[in-house]
């Protein structure tokens, strides 16, 4: 529009304020969205105005802009979504620098931008209004996919596996990228239903989402440690089958309901299922018929196998069934009220600001690193006398983040990219010299590369070097010069991003684990209360329990996260890592057990607790407490260890006697199932309490 009548910097104004603006614009409820767009357009003339007077000596430059990167930069203190809003600051600012308006005041060029941004807002809403179903859908065809890929890492964890390290690795990510949709998902299914009132489809939507969170529990639980199962597969090979046919059936139906989620008739047919699991039943009756005594225990333990699949299924008919779009009745509702203790909601406390100003805060360590890199790359850039320096600050800004892993991959796959890039753009431009084919590539290629920015960064690198160049090559007529400076300024900031990452205030997982392990505990701890709480007291679920269980999954993916980031450290970073990886495997087991003892006691009738059911989880419960308590005087940066060997206070548990009683006093095998899952877990519980108690006790405390 700008260049169809002939006013270009008006029409390049409001198409900056849009581009800056655009990074808020991600998944999550409609209010956020328009609040996130709206503070970033602010943010952006705030920034723009300021920029646009920096018309100063190069003395007075350098502290104003490292305090205003640091300024903006902090600004992510308040979250993910003020962390976007900050980029688009961060953006602005190195823009300001790049491009001087010749016939728009600066207040006018910030205004437009303002009002380009204005526009974005406008164009946002409009779309969700039209579309307002786009990003439920999406989301939730992610989240199934993904539900999928957890199952079928779970199905290849059955019986021995020598890359089964591997495979636990690949299930902390999985379980932690499902973890950060659910969140998405909430924002969008409880606040938009608290907003609008009852909606027939987002309500569908809502029990949908809760069929795939018990998905996920589900396939988390396991009623018996691998070691036995591992001994049972081995002798009887066809259950390893039959289980794992049956739970790649599940992975298959669920993707199969993520392509056609809004056309049920193209749904797999539940028969499939229905004959695998009767396929079990029948093996597994002639296990018991064979009529080994010493075998009874393995019968019991493959029923409850069994009994998890039988669940599965149930939910995925229900998925089904409620995607078929019938017409829901009052007591398919779920109270508001209950739903709102599912949100976390992000503390706006300006007092936060103030807490964050200290070297133990990541994000103040990240704003102080970046500013400084930002004003060395602007002062190489200036010293070199190169064509655009401020194209080595927007390396910094686009590749730098608080954690050294992420800046690290980030800074080889943006060389790598850049080059890929060049070596392709002087190519074309030897083919091609037509301004017009030269626009048009440079939009594809940022189109292209915006696509691919979470999927592949190297990929995103390579078409946004293409875009610049082509975009250049428009106003440029010595293309070839762009592309050797384009290539030169994208490896100084990458090697800059990576130095200063390295060695300027460093923030090492080792030196913020601790919290992570102390938040999964408690969590942990949190949950099994809630458990055993519920299993003595019966009657309706609490939503306490099922508030508790979102936590604990939420939290053990973050620590999952934080060793994640601690492994991509250099070696001599990686303090006590191998016992930091055992704490991390031994959170993860106690919610696998914790999600099978839930699992089981939400969707049976269950017998009275017992006294020894009392005793032992209040033995576990004051096993946790020790840890938790042992865990505040840990400090995972000091290198020495106790020496001594931990012994824990004597206790006898009643090893057989659960299960035995049950046996000898009823005929019942669901009675003999319950004792049997009950005994199996609390058994594997107190072993793990036992197991973290030792080894936080290994580590030198104050």
């Amino acid at each position: 529009m700008g260049i169809t009548t002939n006013q270009f910097e008006i029409g390049l104004a409001l198409c900056f304020g849009a581009f800056w603006c655009s990074p808020s614009d991600v998944s999550g409820r409609l209010k956020h969205k328009q609040v996130g767009i709206l503070f970033s357009a602010i943010l952006v003339v705030v920034i723009s105005f300021i920029g646009g007077y920096l018309n100063i000596s190069n003395y007075l430059l350098f502290p104003i802009l490292g305090f205003l990167t640091f300024c903006i930069a902090f600004i992510s203190i308040y979250g993910f979504r003020a962390s976007l809003i900050s980029f688009s600051g961060l953006l602005a600012l190195v823009l300001s620098f790049a491009h001087k308006s010749e016939n728009l005041e600066v207040y006018q060029y910030a205004l437009l931008i303002g009002v380009g941004g204005i526009w974005y807002l406008f164009l946002s809403t409009l779309w969700y209004k039209i579309n307002p179903k786009a990003q439920t859908e999406e989301t939730l065809n992610q989240t199934f996919i993904l539900t999928a890929d957890f199952l079928d890492t779970r199905r290849q964890l059955i019986g021995e596996q020598p890359n089964r390290e591997d495979l636990q690795t690949q299930l902390m990510t999985l379980q932690s990228e499902l973890n950060e949709h659910h969140q998405t998902l909430r924002e969008i299914l409880i606040l938009s239903r608290k907003s609008s009132g009852k909606s027939n489809y987002q309500s569908r939507r809502l029990l949908v989402f809760i069929q795939l969170i018990e998905i996920l529990e589900t396939a988390v639980a396991n009623p018996v440690n691998y070691d036995k199962i591992d001994v049972l597969f081995k002798e009887h090979p066809e259950f390893k089958i039959d289980f794992q046919k049956l739970i790649s059936e599940f992975s298959h139906q669920l993707r199969s309901i993520a392509q056609n989620i809004n056309k049920s008739k193209l749904f797999p047919s539940n028969k499939t299922l229905a004959e695998a699991i009767k396929t079990l039943e029948n093996d597994i009756l002639k296990f018991k018929n064979e009529d080994h005594i010493e075998d009874y225990e393995r019968y019991l333990m493959l029923q409850n196998l069994l009994d998890y699949q039988k669940k599965q299924f149930e939910k995925i008919k229900k998925i089904k069934w409620l995607l078929g779009n019938p017409e829901l009745t009052s007591d398919d509702y779920i109270k508001n009220d209950k739903l709102k203790r599912f949100i976390d909601s992000q503390d706006y406390n300006p007092k936060l600001i103030l807490r964050n100003l200290s070297f133990r805060s990541t994000i103040f360590k990240h704003s102080l690193r970046l500013a400084v890199a930002v004003m060395l790359g602007y002062g190489i850039g200036l010293f070199f006398d190169f064509q655009n320096p401020y194209w080595i600050i927007l390396t910094v800004i686009v590749i730098m983040r608080p954690s050294y892993g992420l800046t690290k991959t980030r800074s080889r796959d943006r060389m790598i990219g850049t080059l890929i890039g060049a070596v392709l753009a002087t190519g074309l431009v030897f083919v091609i010299n037509n301004p017009y084919i030269y626009g048009a590539l440079g939009v594809l290629s940022l189109v292209v590369a915006f696509s691919m920015v979470q999927k592949n960064y190297k990929a995103s690198a390579t078409f946004i070097t293409l875009s610049v160049i082509f975009i250049y090559a428009i106003l440029q007529p010595d293309i070839l010069k762009v592309i050797q400076f384009r290539v030169i300024d994208t490896l100084i900031g990458a090697a800059l991003s990576y130095t200063t990452m390295r060695w300027l205030w460093p923030a090492w997982s080792f030196m913020e684990i601790g919290d992570n392990i102390k938040d999964s505990l408690k969590a942990n701890t949190a949950f099994f209360k809630s458990i055993s709480t519920y299993y003595q007291k019966k009657g309706n679920v609490p939503t306490s329990l099922k508030v508790n269980r979102k936590e604990a999954f939420l939290q053990t993916s973050n620590l999952s996260s934080a060793f994640q980031r601690m492994a991509q450290e250099p070696e001599s970073k990686q303090n006590h890592i191998d016992d930091i990886y055992e704490l991390v495997v031994i959170n993860h087991s106690f919610l696998s057990s914790l999600a099978s003892l839930s699992s089981y006691i939400q969707n049976y009738a269950t017998t009275e607790a017992s006294e020894d059911f009392v005793l032992i989880t209040e033995k576990i419960n004051d096993n946790l407490d020790k840890v938790c308590s042992q865990l505040k005087h840990i400090k995972f940066d000091e290198s020495k260890t106790n020496e001594s060997v931990f012994e824990p206070e004597p206790f006898n548990f009643p090893v057989n006697r659960i299960t035995n009683d049950a046996i000898s006093q009823s005929d019942s095998e669901r009675l003999h199932k319950e004792a049997h899952l009950i005994w199996e877990q609390l058994y594997w519980l107190f072993s793990l309490s036992e197991k973290m108690l030792k080894l936080t006790a290994k580590f030198k405390i104050d």
